[in-house]
């Protein structure tokens, strides 16, 4: 675990600049590649990014509040229940001081999201393993091939955002902060689970190597760690328990609502399956030996973490966002957007590049960064979800 006892301030804006002024380049030349592959297809960039599948739900959360839901004709149920507040809540509060329309408003809390994320993984990176990692860490993120996401009205900007600095705050013995930021964190995203479980895994490894002293390095009572640990899991605890009180169907409500929408846990048993359906048939093997080669540079990247000593945080964080992601039951064209959080999987990566020249790196990332331009415009015009 990294050193708790300076408690370093947060990194100054001019020390991330290079950084958030790389990432705000990729991710406006991705917009403006959307743009004119949408306009050559006679398509909305603007809808694509605000007006489309999750994007929509929120809205309606937003305008409505909870209880809208669609029956299929199959007779699924798909209810907005499934839906965390917090991007909705957002959405109204930014509506009401700016008169906004809500899905404006929901582009508006991704763009200031995602400059947030950005900023909160070069404090992660920058804190273990220096400034320059913490630059390519960034980057790297913003030329992810499904990176167009961080401009959507989706939560996972503003999820990796408050999972960033609450990981951040762990790191750097702020124990009340990283619970606080957990709990909101668990109010985005299902995932926010991953949050709490870091912050719990950081705050008892000590007890568990047989650290019984009642203060923290620099003299803080303990009673900070406790705190923190005490409210890292309320969001997502307090957003389930409601949505089980609201449908009166006790605790597990909210799987009963998950189901509605084909979509549940089951450790990857349906991923494996619908991977290897890929292998019956030409062409569409190919894609099977792309996702087998995925799911394998994901662990690997993961294993790597691990051998390069992540503190404790970093790899139980990253850990349960992989698993809930791959172990997910349904929409497996998703995963690649699901498993945009866990950032520290990068980690690896931007140190292999921290150690390049940047006459070296900066085209691998100028060549990279074009390639996930023209995937993210072309993956978006899709005819399904992203």
């Amino acid at each position: 675990m990294t050193d708790l006892a300076t408690r370093p301030a947060p990194p100054l804006l001019a020390r991330a600049a290079p950084a958030l002024l790389g990432y705000a380049a990729v991710r406006a030349l991705g917009l403006v590649t959307l743009a004119v592959w949408s306009a050559a297809r006679d398509k909305s960039a603007y809808t694509l990014l605000a007006a489309r599948w999750d994007s929509l739900w929120y809205v309606r959360v937003a305008d409505l509040g909870y209880g809208y839901e669609v029956r299929l004709p199959n007779g699924d149920i798909h209810s907005n229940l499934a839906f965390f507040p917090l991007l909705p809540w957002l959405e109204r509060a930014v509506s009401a001081v700016t008169s906004l329309a809500y899905a404006d408003a929901g582009l508006v809390v991704s763009t200031l999201a995602s400059l947030a994320a950005a900023w909160g993984i070069f404090a992660v990176a920058d804190h273990v393993y220096g400034r320059r990692t913490g630059v390519c860490a960034v980057l790297l993120w913003a030329v992810l091939p499904v990176g167009i996401v961080q401009s959507m009205a989706y939560t996972e900007s503003l999820f990796t955002a408050l999972a960033a600095w609450a990981l951040y705050a762990v790191l750097t013995g702020r124990w009340v902060t990283a619970g606080t930021l957990a709990a909101l964190a668990g109010l985005t995203r299902p995932v926010g689970l991953a949050v709490a479980v870091a912050v719990w895994a950081a705050v008892l490894a000590p007890s568990l190597a047989g650290d019984r002293s009642t203060v923290e390095p620099d003299g803080a009572p303990m009673w900070r760690r406790a705190l923190g640990m005490l409210l890292a899991p309320l969001g997502a605890a307090g957003y389930v328990l409601w949505v089980g009180h609201h449908t009166g169907r006790g605790p597990l409500g909210y799987l009963d609502v998950q189901a509605g929408w084909r979509n549940g846990f089951d450790g990857g048993y349906a991923f494996a399956r619908f991977v290897a359906g890929k292998f019956t048939s030409f062409p569409s093997a190919l894609a099977g030996v792309g996702l087998v080669l995925g799911v394998a540079l994901v662990i690997w990247l993961y294993v790597a973490g691990i051998r390069q000593r992540q503190p404790l945080p970093l790899p139980v964080y990253t850990g349960v966002v992989v698993a809930l992601a791959l172990g997910a039951s349904g929409y497996f064209g998703s995963k690649p957007r699901l498993l945009m959080p866990a950032f520290p999987l990068l980690l690896p990566l931007a140190r292999a590049l921290a150690g390049l020249r940047t006459t070296r790196s900066g085209p691998v990332l100028g060549a990279v960064a074009v390639a996930s331009a023209l995937y993210g415009a072309f993956w978006l015009s899709g005819s399904g979800p992203p």
